[in-house]
């Protein structure tokens, strides 16, 4: 985003309207709407990484969180790691605290097929779309220390943030996926 675009940038709180906006994003707003989860929002360029993600990251007053849509060698237990975007992702580190095979990314397949999403756009609200619970939630208990939560609603080109306290008692039960607490740290 140039600095023109980032002064010139609208914040949302409400369903944006649905033209141009895939159907899974807009079962996104359905769901906050449905339990009663205030947002704010902001449209931006495609972001592919956490970096790309600062500026609107700093419109909407978050800090960055990664989410890591991973498997074990198996490729038979697949994972959503929420981690603080400015922690280094350690595989042995997380495969030792949740007693599992070594850990990778999975494929954009596997990707399509659990939770209807695309690289670059990985999130939380994947999770509606895996009502059978093929894939374990994991958070690391550093996101649950800031104010906020910033999130994708499956797709790259907007951001949305709801307060933590709403991700913890709204929002990850109306999904359905009981979450692992992990440990990371930076040694």
């Amino acid at each position: 985003m140039d600095s023109t675009h980032e002064t010139t940038a609208e914040l949302f709180t409400s369903r944006p309207a649905p033209e141009e906006r895939l159907e899974k994003e807009l079962l996104c707003y359905d769901l906050l709407e449905k339990y009663k989860i205030p947002y704010t929002g902001l449209d931006h360029p495609a972001a592919m990484s956490v970096e790309d993600c600062h500026n609107a990251d700093v419109l909407l007053g978050i800090h960055i969180c990664k989410n890591l849509f991973l498997c074990n060698r198996q490729k038979t237990d697949f994972y959503l790691l929420l981690m603080p975007g400015d922690k280094v992702f350690k595989t042995k580190q997380l495969s030792a605290q949740i007693h599992t095979a070594r850990l990778s990314f999975a494929s954009p397949d596997y990707m399509q097929d659990l939770l209807n999403l695309t690289p670059g756009s990985v999130t939380i609200m994947g999770l509606m779309f895996d009502p059978e619970k093929k894939v374990k939630l994991l958070i690391d208990r550093d996101v649950l220390r800031e104010e906020f939560f910033g999130f994708h609603p499956c797709i790259n080109t907007s951001s949305l943030k709801i307060s933590t306290k709403d991700l913890t008692e709204k929002l990850i039960p109306a999904l359905g996926h009981e979450p692992v607490y992990v440990d990371l740290t930076e040694d």
